[in-house]
């Protein structure tokens, strides 16, 4: 485990309430002009009409052909089951696809990654730049929530792992996204759990959704298997914010226990839940810290890193900051849901003491091994036209569609 800086006391709720900046501020995502982590809008009013433009007209399209393409995928669930499971899979990597070139083009994003020695030899820097990692392929990951992008860096992690894992991410969502169209739709497809956020009525389809994901199947010589699963965890349940500062100071009076400064205290409920449904068919979890660049003690990156300042006006974070830790279930009071709820705490106290190192240095903890220092690369793909894949399985579709209605016409005319 590295070794961090004493973390310090929080403010108490009151002070902390008083400390948010007034209702009139001028918000620093909205205003061009503001002082921002990542520096003065690269693009004018004009120039960003045109880049929201581009950029909806690229992820609106990728995501109804995606759609399309799981639509006409669905079939293959009366056929076998197998089938298609991997054949969705193939739909959810081209969904990380569409979002790692969304921010390759739209947002390019220094990436910096270095973690304790539970991870060892699990991260390495390509000689064209990229970053690989070698996690295995089946974990829960858990990570701090800073702003609502955080999915996105990390679903590219799943890119970069070997074998490549973003085509077998699973989220928990909010049951309102459910409602969104294409969206909504398209993540049933995906497999992903939607929750109402109460545990009565969550607890069942957890149980539903994590009973998928440790199924056991046959391959053709007879062998049985667990299928590829990374399971992606906010503990805190929301992006960090003013009023989730508030929230969780009052929660930490509620309980008797000292709140975190830098972020929120975590809730132990669902995630106690997920691993006992898991244990058995998963033997680590993986904890992401992350941090941004530039924002200011005591600010929230929300109040920065907004869609239209990271994608239209050319204001992405100067960086993302990644600091690995690895633990394993075996390890953890699972069978005790107050003891695990005070392992997650002490779990997420040593998370703030990294941030408030970063907070204070600008910089994670380096490597303990492996890779020196720290790995530093970008959100990319290995390859420029790897985008094209997200249009193949519909062009497919559309090509054995016309050679079939060719046919059906020579034999007509026959």
């Amino acid at each position: 485990m590295a070794t961090v800086k004493p973390r310090r006391e929080p403010p108490p709720p009151n002070d902390l309430a008083e400390s948010q900046p007034p209702s009139d501020v001028t918000d620093p995502a909205l205003d061009p002009d503001a002082a921002h982590p990542a520096g003065q809008a690269k693009y004018g009013r004009f120039r960003a009409f045109i880049r929201a433009l581009t950029f909806s007209i690229y992820f609106g399209c990728g995501c109804l052909i995606i759609h399309i393409t799981q639509i006409l995928g669905a079939p293959l669930y009366f056929v076998s089951s197998d089938l298609y499971r991997a054949y969705m899979s193939l739909t959810k990597a081209s969904f990380g696809l569409l979002i790692t070139t969304m921010t390759q083009w739209w947002a390019p994003t220094v990436i910096r990654i270095s973690g304790d020695s539970s991870v060892a030899a699990q991260l390495r820097l390509t000689s064209d730049g990229r970053v690989e990692c070698d996690f295995p392929e089946r974990m829960v990951m858990i990570a701090n929530h800073q702003i609502y992008t955080d999915w996105i860096y990390l679903w590219w992690v799943g890119y970069t792992n070997t074998p490549s894992m973003h085509g077998h991410i699973y989220i928990l969502l909010k049951e309102s996204l459910k409602r969104i169209p294409v969206i909504g739709p398209g993540c049933l497809f995906l497999g992903f759990i939607f929750l109402s956020r109460k545990m009565a009525v969550d607890k069942s389809r957890l149980a539903r959704g994590l009973g998928k994901l440790k199924t056991r199947h046959t391959d053709l010589d007879g062998k049985s298997y667990l299928s590829p699963m990374w399971l992606l965890l906010f503990p805190e349940g929301t992006n960090l914010s003013a009023n989730g500062r508030v929230k969780s100071a009052s929660w930490a009076a509620k309980l008797g226990v000292r709140d975190a400064e830098h972020q929120m205290l975590p809730r132990s409920t669902g995630m106690f839940f997920c691993l006992n449904e898991l244990k058995g068919t998963v033997d680590y979890v993986y904890d992401c810290t992350v941090a941004y660049e530039g924002v200011p003690r005591g600010k929230y990156g929300e109040q920065y890193f907004t869609l239209s300042s990271t994608y239209f006006q050319g204001r992405p974070p100067k960086s993302a900051n990644f600091y690995w830790r690895r633990f394993k279930l075996d390890d953890m009071p699972l069978d005790d849901q107050e003891k695990f709820d005070e392992w997650l705490r002490e779990r997420w106290y040593e998370k703030d003491a990294l941030l408030e190192q970063y907070m204070s240095t600008g910089r994670f903890p380096a490597n303990e091994a492996g890779v020196r220092g720290y790995i530093e690369t970008e959100v990319r793909t290995q390859h420029w036209w790897e985008f094209s894949k997200i249009f193949v399985m519909l062009g497919t579709f559309g090509l054995i569609l016309n050679v079939m209605l060719r046919t059906m016409r020579f034999l007509a005319r026959a």
